[in-house]
């Protein structure tokens, strides 16, 4: 088109008119293809089922498609496991699918990182498409450790999208596994790179793709925590810049629009988890001629995929990835006696995180364990064991750790720990779980059921008509000895939480963060699903059993609060 400067006329390569499209996926966690390979079913979400939506979208041709990914694309199902650590000399899974989808920028999640420095570091050279993190930088000289920024230009619109981590990796993962790189905070790193941004290339839309939540408050933060692990919203309205942020990390669901410092609407929207959404946000651009500017209407959406027909040229074109790991996963492991489920684990003492405590303690000949349901609604039924169904005992690749806590310590551990799962109860009629409401009223689990951790190998009750930090009496050790506040016991105890993850070492415990390294006496060579998996192959026949060292009193109380908020959670009791 033509714009007159005065007399002159200008020629532009910008159009009068330009619809662009983004369409964004969050915490895929390895749901490749349509079948859940732990679960051994056909499931309703995937990348297989995505594409068939973006290839529709590519072609209409009033539009422009935009595909992004917010992370944490490489820990979840076990076809991302077997490309990350047993077929390694391989392709990855993730490069070839998400190449083939023709992403066009992605963000590094923290379960990205988790899978390491051989893992993440090849991928970083086989996507076709820039992994981003502008606060991921070398230790040493603070340079971006992945591309902070990348630009796309369509249709004469220049389009800029910066990548942001969650800050909080240190505190979960081991130093080997981000060896050599640090983690800025996000609202520092983003007015940076966004000043650079603005200079340098004077973008017609600036996109900000987070792997980070929404609720900075979560885990006793606030506005001012530096390093905040869920500051997306927070980047939305302190930095001005952004016409669109999109969030991940929490696997909740947001379409909001926030007012950043300069009164400016920021579009933000967050896609859950597992491929069952995806993020939509158009935008309608129209030039204003008067000032050469485009105007700006952008709309946002998440939108079900289970509408979706897996695409057929997708599903051809990887099924031999699928064949391969769908062998992998049935090998058989073991024979367990008994049916376990670890929905008990979200009200009391069960078996099936005992035996992951059994497991930690011969291991590691520790004398006491910690552990914590890693899922929310699964069980393992009496039969044969797989390799697929390690990865319900275990869900993440933690390592096991052996640490030295004081009694004074493991107390404050636990009383913190039950401070964020036991609600403090009013009478029998109260609930259990500590509740909360989610932004559109619904209840939800006030803390996050993966740092309901419990310990073994000690004999305790939590009082639940005391309030939080007076409830836990610990009696003896498991096998008799006295418990003693200022004696040193060994602790097995896994890679998140002995990083300080869940805070109950930092918060509840007041070990300071710095200190916790110095208290780790040994470290596995093998994720837990490994170890697990080699000690059921050593037993062969395992029974599951609850040890009954621990429970809720007044017990009447336990069992009324129980029955209510199992009802609240699954509609039944």
């Amino acid at each position: 088109m033509l714009m007159f400067n005065g007399d002159m006329a200008v020629q532009t390569n910008k159009e009068d008119k330009v619809t662009i499209k983004f369409i964004v996926t969050s915490d895929i966690h390895g749901a490749i293809f349509p079948y859940d390979f732990i679960e051994d079913q056909v499931t309703a979400n995937s990348l297989a089922q995505i594409y068939t939506y973006v290839k529709e979208q590519r072609q209409n041709k009033n539009q422009e498609v935009i595909l992004l990914d917010n992370g944490d694309m490489l820990q979840g199902q076990p076809i991302v496991y077997y490309s990350n650590y047993v077929t390694t000399e391989k392709p990855h899974i993730c490069a070839e699918v998400l190449n083939f989808m023709q992403y066009d920028a992605a963000t590094v999640g923290n379960h990205d990182i988790e899978a390491g420095h051989l893992v993440y570091d090849k991928l970083k050279k086989n996507y076709n498409f820039p992994w981003l993190a502008a606060n991921a930088v070398y230790k040493d000289t603070y340079v971006p450790y992945f591309k902070p920024y990348t630009v796309i230009t369509r249709r004469g619109i220049k389009i800029v999208i910066l990548g942001l981590i969650t800050p909080a990796i240190p505190n979960w993962l081991p130093q080997t596994i981000w060896d050599g790189l640090d983690f800025l905070d996000m609202i520092e790193t983003a007015k940076r790179w966004v000043t650079i941004i603005q200079q340098k290339e004077k973008p017609d839309i600036l996109v900000g793709l987070f792997h980070a939540g929404i609720d900075y408050m979560y885990n006793n933060q606030n506005k001012q925590t530096y390093k905040n692990e869920n500051a997306a919203k927070l980047v939305a309205q302190q930095v001005p810049g952004f016409d669109i942020v999109f969030a991940g990390h929490d696997h909740q669901e947001y379409n909001i629009i926030v007012e950043n410092c300069e009164g400016q609407k920021v579009q933000i929207l967050d896609p859950k988890n597992n491929g069952r959404l995806v993020s939509v946000a158009t935008v309608n651009m129209e030039i204003d001629t008067k000032n050469n500017k485009y105007n700006k209407n952008i709309t946002g959406l998440n939108l079900e995929m289970n509408f979706c027909e897996a695409d057929p040229e997708f599903i051809k074109n990887f099924d031999h990835y699928r064949k391969e790991v769908f062998k992998y996963v049935t090998q058989p492991v073991g024979y367990i006696t008994k049916t376990i489920s670890i929905r008990d684990a979200l009200f009391g003492n069960t078996a099936f995180v005992d035996l992951v405590h059994k497991i930690q303690l011969e291991v590691t000949g520790a004398d006491i364990s910690f552990a914590s349901p890693l899922s929310f609604d699964t069980k393992i039924n009496r039969g044969q064991l797989y390799v697929r169904d390690m990865f319900k005992i275990y869900k993440f690749e933690n390592i096991l750790y052996t640490m030295k806590l004081t009694g004074k310590e493991i107390l404050d551990y636990l009383e913190y720990s039950y401070s964020i799962w036991y609600n403090e109860m009013k009478n029998y009629d109260d609930h259990l779980l500590s509740f909360d409401r989610d932004y559109r009223g619904n209840f939800v689990l006030k803390g996050k059921f993966y740092n309901f951790s419990s310990a073994s190998g000690i004999n305790y009750t939590v009082n639940l008509q005391n309030s939080s930090g007076q409830r836990i009496n610990i009696f003896n050790l498991a096998n008799g000895q006295q418990f003693l506040l200022d004696e040193f016991y060994t602790v097995a105890i896994n890679s998140y939480r002995a990083n300080g993850g869940g805070g109950h070492l930092i918060d509840g415990a007041k070990i300071p963060v710095e200190e916790l390294a110095k208290r780790v006496v040994a470290k596995s060579d093998k994720d837990l699903r490994y170890i697990i998996m080699k000690w059921i192959e050593e037993k062969h026949y395992i029974t599951p059993q609850s040890f009954g060292n621990w429970k809720a009193i007044p017990e009447v109380w336990w069992r009324k609060g129980k029955q209510r908020s199992i009802y609240r959670l699954f509609g039944t009791t």
